[in-house]
Parts: C-alpha cells; sequence; structure tokens
C-alpha cells in the first residue's frame, strides 16, 4: 500500500499547473511539435464531475518526448509539488489499457501546444471497476459518476459500461467476482446518493484498518495481501457491508427465480 501524496490537486490549481507545464515545454523547445496526455483517474474526475472536489495525486499518459519530463519537474519545483506529481506509473498496473488513447476524449488545449484528453464516464466506471481498491475512491467514485450522470438526464446504463470493459479489456473475465457483483447491483438499486455515503464510509473505514494493521505489523502489508486483511477484518465488524448486501439480495433474487420456474413432472404426461 503506498502511502498518499501530501498535495492537494482541485480543478482550479490542476488547471494552472498544466497551463504552467505548457509554458515551460515550450521554453524548452517544444514550441513547433505539440504533445498530447489523456487525464484518468482521480484527474479526470475532477476536471469533469462535481462529487468529488480533489486527488491526492495526477494520473496520465505521458508522452515520451524527453523534454516533457524536463518540463514537469520545473513545474514541481516552483511550485513545491512533490516529485511525480504529474506521473505514468497508472501504465504498469491492471488497470491500464492500450486502448484508452483511442477512446479518450478532448478536454482543453493549452497555450497550443498541450492538449489534454480525458477519459469519459463509462470508460472511467470500467477502469475503477478494474482496479476495485476497497481503501481508495474507486467503488465510491463509481457511484458519483452515475449518479451525477443520472442527475444530468445523461444517465449511464449497464450497457454503455459493458461495452467499455470490452472495449478496454476485451471482457469481463479479467474482474473479480467482487466488482461484477457491485456494479449490477447498485445499477439495479438505481439509490445512488445513499450508496454514496455508505461507500465512502465504507472506503474510510478500509483505510483506517490498513493504517492501524500497518502500525501493527510494520513491513508485511503490501498489494498482495491487502484484500485478505481487510476482508478478515471487516467480517469482524457486526455490520454488513454494502457488497455483502449486495451479494446476499442477489442470491435471493436467484432462489426466487428458481422458485418460480415451471417445474415438469411425470402427471403432466
Amino acid at each position: 500500500m503506498s502511502t498518499e501524496n501530501s498535495k492537494v490537486f482541485t480543478k482550479e490549481n490542476l488547471n494552472l499547473y498544466l497551463n504552467e507545464l505548457s509554458k515551460e515545454y515550450k521554453k524548452l523547445g517544444g514550441r513547433k511539435v505539440p504533445v498530447e496526455i489523456i487525464l484518468i483517474g482521480g484527474a479526470a474526475i475532477i476536471e469533469n464531475y462535481g462529487f468529488r472536489e480533489m486527488t491526492t495525486d495526477i494520473d496520465a499518459i505521458l508522452p515520451t518526448v524527453s523534454i516533457m519530463k524536463e518540463a514537469i519537474n520545473r513545474v514541481g519545483d516552483r511550485f513545491g509539488l512533490p516529485n511525480g506529481w504529474l506521473n505514468a506509473d497508472f501504465t504498469k498496473t491492471d488497470s491500464y489499457s492500450r486502448q484508452l488513447s483511442q477512446y479518450s476524449v478532448p478536454y482543453k488545449t493549452f497555450n497550443q501546444v498541450l492538449n489534454v484528453r480525458t477519459v469519459a464516464g463509462e470508460y472511467l466506471i470500467a477502469m475503477k471497476l478494474r482496479a476495485g481498491r476497497k481503501y481508495k475512491n474507486d467503488l465510491s467514485d463509481i457511484v458519483g459518476i452515475l449518479a451525477e450522470h443520472q442527475a444530468n438526464k445523461k444517465p449511464i446504463g449497464y450497457e454503455m459500461i459493458d461495452e467499455a470493459v470490452k472495449n478496454l479489456y476485451g471482457g469481463w473475465e479479467s474482474f473479480s467476482v467482487d466488482a461484477v457483483s457491485f456494479i449490477r447491483g447498485i445499477i439495479k438499486e438505481n439509490d445512488y446518493i445513499s450508496v454514496y455515503t455508505q461507500t465512502r464510509h465504507e472506503e474510510n473505514q478500509a483505510k483506517e484498518i490498513l493504517l492501524d494493521f500497518q502500525e501493527d505489523y510494520p513491513g508485511v502489508l503490501d498489494e498482495k495481501n491487502i484484500d485478505s486483511i481487510l476482508n478478515k477484518r471487516i467480517k469482524q465488524t457486526p455490520k454488513a457491508s454494502l457488497l455483502e448486501k449486495l451479494k446476499e439480495k442477489k442470491e435471493q433474487e436467484t432462489e426466487t427465480e428458481q422458485l418460480q420456474k415451471p417445474h415438469s413432472s411425470r402427471d403432466d404426461r
């Protein structure tokens, strides 16, 4: 589990840094060679949605132009930003897909040299589902995106998410059972406001559990055992999690469907 950045990025200061980045890029010789970056994750969310006001890291797909790295460092030094304030570490995770460039959408151009793109809602949901980190904002971001689209009368349905998953990852095979249960359950419930509140509460609880565990057992926690530790600790709490409730409801619906199916018998002959 990586430590979080101490710097908080908002839509306002991120756009300021991106504007300064375009200026530095120009100074370093990029005036005649425009470049493109694709903001993903929390950065894409704060640029396009109102439910989340900040993020602590800026993940992006970055160009391989050598002067871009220097420009990023110069902006970071000038504004006291942490090393790697704008980074492409995301490309090493399971959420990354080479198809993202194809399905990204224009956001804004800074000083005619820095073309910034982001990711549409259904694709952000697909990526967040693929990550599915219970101690981050992945699940609540999904609900927030769905809620805001619904409020703006531009709802995102399961079919749109399914298409995004297929376009980015080829299908649902690489997704966890929990991720599939979560998205199907919340779309069916269609009560995004209350689900968002509960999901944020559970994410904060998970973060506290991991911080306490890390303090009690230094050096033990890593990406491979986070889920098993969380599942064990969360099960010890008397209140069932949202995911457990969705699973239980799905099982009950399946049982009901089975009971309602017509059964053939020998007497029907």
